[in-house]
């Protein structure tokens, strides 16, 4: 499901207009997106849970010159299904 038919699934189960169900769904990204920047944690009722992970520096290859070079650490998100998510998949 691309971001235009969840748009268009939520407005019609929701009966809101597409471009209200649109800021929405853009303010709930940003809000989440903040909350990952500041706590590092943020819940998606009945969907799961987003959080941030650290990952290592670790040593890599450059495919092209098979020249060893050193990949910094970093923050990344990551993502753990509800339950109830994994259990309506299963």
């Amino acid at each position: 499901m691309n971001q235009n038919q969840l748009v268009m699934n939520i407005a019609s189960i929701s009966g809101e207009t597409r471009k209200t169900v649109e800021h929405v769904l853009k303010t709930a990204g940003d809000v989440v997106q903040a909350a990952l920047a500041e706590e590092g944690e943020a819940v998606l009722p009945g969907l799961g849970k987003l959080s941030v992970k650290t990952r290592a520096a670790r040593e890599g290859r450059n495919p092209a010159t098979g020249e060893a070079l050193r990949i910094a650490a970093k923050r990344v998100p990551h993502f753990s299904a509800a339950k109830a998510l994994k259990d309506a998949v299963a």
